[in-house]
C-alpha cells in the first residue's frame, strides 16, 4: 500500500452557499444554547463579553455600549487582514446569537442544572458551534477574529489565543466574582478552548 499520500490544499476546498447557511447557522444554535446553559448557571464568560463585564463592573458604564465600543475595533481589523466576506459572516453569527438570545429563551427553560454539568455541556456544544462557524469562514467577533488571524498565519492556534486571553481576563475578574463562580466559570472556557485547540486545525481536516 503506498505510504505517502498527498496532501489536499484546505484552501482548495470551497463551502457551497447553502453549505455556508447549513454550518453557520448550526454553530449559532450551538453557541446560543451553550451561553443559555451558562446563564441559567449564573456564571462569567470570556473573549469580549466577559471583557465588556469587567470594564462595565469597573467603571460603571453600560454593559451594551461597552461591547459595542470594544468589539468595533476588531471588525475593523478583520475586514482589512481576513477580508469582507469573513467580516460579513462573522457580524451575521453575531447577529444570529444575540437574535437567538433574545427571543428563545421563553422557549427553552432550565428547571435544574449542575454546575459541573452545565459547564461541561457549555464548553461541548460552544466548542463544537465555533469550529463550525470557524471552518465555514465566519466569528464570533472579537478575539476570536486576532486568533483566526494568529493561526492562519501560523503563529499560533486559535485556540491557544482565545484561552490566554480568557486566563488573563479570569485573573482581573477575580477581583469582583465570588470564587465559586469565577472557579466553574473558568473550568468552562478551559475545556471549551482545550476542545477548540485538539479539533480546529488545519493540518487535520481539509474544509
Amino acid at each position: 500500500m503506498p505510504t505517502n499520500i498527498p496532501l489536499i490544499d484546505p484552501d482548495a476546498i470551497k463551502h457551497r452557499w447553502y453549505e455556508d447557511v447549513l454550518g453557520l447557522g448550526s454553530g449559532v444554535v450551538l453557541c446560543w444554547l451553550g451561553l443559555h446553559l451558562l446563564a441559567g448557571l449564573g456564571l462569567f464568560t470570556g473573549q469580549i463579553a466577559g471583557l465588556a463585564m469587567v470594564v462595565a463592573l469597573m467603571t460603571g458604564l453600560p454593559f451594551a455600549a461597552l461591547f459595542v465600543a470594544i468589539s468595533l475595533p476588531f471588525y475593523i481589523f478583520g475586514a482589512r487582514k481576513m477580508g469582507w466576506a469573513f467580516t460579513v459572516k462573522s457580524l451575521v453569527c453575531v447577529a444570529g446569537v444575540g437574535a437567538a438570545s433574545a427571543l428563545l429563551p421563553p422557549h427553552f427553560a432550565i428547571a435544574a442544572l449542575h454546575p459541573a454539568l452545565g459547564v461541561i455541556t457549555f464548553a461541548v456544544v460552544t466548542s463544537v458551534g465555533l469550529i463550525a462557524i470557524f471552518r465555514h469562514g465566519g466569528s464570533l467577533g472579537g478575539i476570536g477574529i486576532l486568533a483566526l488571524y494568529a493561526q492562519d498565519r501560523g503563529w499560533m492556534q486559535a485556540g491557544t489565543v482565545q484561552l490566554l486571553f480568557d486566563i488573563a481576563l479570569f485573573a482581573v475578574a477575580a477581583v469582583f466574582l465570588p470564587f465559586t463562580v469565577l472557579a466553574w466559570s473558568l473550568a468552562g472556557v478551559v475545556v471549551l478552548n482545550i476542545t477548540i485547540i485538539l479539533n480546529h486545525r488545519r493540518d487535520r481536516y481539509i474544509a
